[in-house]
C-alpha cells in the first residue's frame, strides 16, 4: 500500500486521534478495574474480579467513578497512537530497504524502536492515570480497615472483604484533578516527577511492541483477497488488531503489574514503598508470589484488544487521510 508508506504526522494524528478516543470512551471502565485489581495487595482485596470491581465502584462513586482519570487518556491518546503507530512505519520502511527486505528480525526492530517513541507521552498519561483511578480503591480500604479488624479477631480467613464493603456513597472520596497532581509533581519533584517509572513503562512497552506490530503484519497479510489484489477489509484490520493486541497484552502484564506498583504515588494501609523496579519485583514475588505479575491480566487483554483493533482499523481504512485528502478512495476501498 504506498499510501501507508508516506509518512503525514497531521494524518497519523488525525488517526490516532479518533482510533484513542474511540477506544478509550468504550474501554476505560474496564482499564479502571484493571488498575484497582494490580494495586490490591494479597489478603487486602477489596474486589473478587473485574465485575465485583465495576459494581462496587458504581454503588460507591457512581456510574462516572468508571471514568475517574479518562480525561487524561482522552486528551492524551492522540499524540501517543500517532507516535506509536507512525513510527512503527517509518521504521519498517527503511528497514525493509536493507539488503534482504523486511525480516522478523526487523519487525522486531522497528517495534522496539516505535515503543522507545511513545514512552515520552506514555509515561506522564499513565502516571496521571494511575493516581486518578487508584484514589476510590484507598477510599474504600480506609473505610473497610475497622471491619478488617472486626473479622480477624472473629478468626474469619476470607481474602475478599466484600462483606464489610460499604457500598452506599460517600462525601469522604476527594476529587482531584490530573492538573493538580501535576502541579504537584512539578513542585516536588520537577519533570522528573511526571516521568517517575519510565524504565518500568520502557520494561513493558518495547517488549509489547516487539510482540504486537510484527504479529499484526503476519495477521494481516492473511486478509489480503490475492496477491494481485492486496487491499484487506476493514473487519479484518480489526480482528488483526484485537487478536495480536490481546495476546502482546498478556505477554507483559508482569511488567504492566509492576509499572502500576511503581508509579502509584499514594499507598494504602499496610501497602509498601518500592524503590525501584528490582525492589517491586522482588518483594511482590516475596510477599504475594508468582501469581500476583498477572492480576489484571484478562482486564488488560480485554482493553488491548478493541483499543488496538479500532486503531488499526482507522490507521488501515486512511481515516486521517481521507479527511485531508490525501486518498479519497482508500476509505471505501479498504
Amino acid at each position: 500500500m504506498a499510501q501507508q508508506q508516506q509518512i503525514s504526522l497531521p494524518a497519523k494524528l488525525i488517526n490516532g486521534g479518533i482510533a484513542g478516543m474511540v477506544g478509550v470512551t468504550c474501554v476505560f471502565p474496564i482499564d479502571l478495574a484493571k488498575t484497582r485489581l494490580q494495586n490490591q495487595r494479597s489478603g487486602q482485596q477489596l474486589y473478587k474480579n473485574m465485575m465485583d470491581c465495576l459494581i462496587k465502584t458504581v454503588k460507591s462513586e457512581g456510574y462516572f467513578g468508571m471514568y475517574r482519570g479518562a480525561a487524561v487518556n482522552l486528551t492524551l491518546v492522540t499524540p501517543e497512537k500517532a507516535i506509536k503507530l507512525a513510527a512503527n512505519d517509518f521504521f519498517r520502511h527503511h528497514l525493509s530497504k536493507d539488503v534482504g527486505g523486511l525480516t522478523v528480525f526487523k519487525e522486531m526492530l522497528a517495534g522496539c524502536c516505535a515503543g522507545m517513541c511513545q514512552v515520552i507521552v506514555t509515561t506522564p498519561m499513565e502516571m496521571l492515570k494511575i493516581q486518578l483511578q487508584d484514589a476510590g480503591r484507598l477510599v474504600a480500604q480506609q473505610r473497610v480497615i475497622p471491619s478488617v479488624a472486626t473479622t480477624l479477631k472473629m478468626g474469619g480467613t476470607s481474602a475478599v472483604l466484600s462483606r464489610s464493603y460499604n457500598t452506599a456513597p460517600t462525601h469522604q472520596i476527594t476529587r482531584i484533578s490530573a492538573i493538580q497532581i501535576t502541579k504537584e509533581l512539578l513542585r516536588t519533584s520537577g519533570v522528573a516527577g511526571l516521568y517517575k517509572g519510565l524504565g518500568a513503562t520502557l520494561m513493558r512497552d518495547i517488549p509489547f511492541s516487539v510482540v504486537y506490530f510484527p504479529l499484526f503484519a503476519h495477521l494481516h497479510q492473511f486478509g489480503k483477497h490475492s496477491s494481485e489484489d492486496p487491499s484487506v477489509p476493514f473487519y479484518w484490520s480489526f480482528l488483526s488488531g484485537c487478536l495480536a493486541g490481546s495476546a502482546a497484552a498478556v505477554a507483559v502484564s508482569p511488567c504492566d503489574v509492576v509499572k502500576t506498583r511503581v508509579q502509584s504515588l499514594k499507598k494504602g494501609t499496610n501497602e509498601e514503598t518500592y524503590n525501584g523496579v528490582v525492589d517491586c519485583i522482588r518483594n511482590i514475588l516475596r510477599k504475594e508470589g508468582p501469581g500476583a505479575f498477572l492480576k489484571g491480566a484478562g482486564c488488560r487483554a480485554l482493553v488491548i484488544a478493541p483499543l488496538f483493533g479500532i486503531a488499526q482499523v482507522v490507521y488501515y481504512v486512511g481515516v486521517g487521510e481521507f479527511l485531508l485528502g490525501y486518498t479519497p478512495y482508500n476509505i471505501y476501498s479498504a
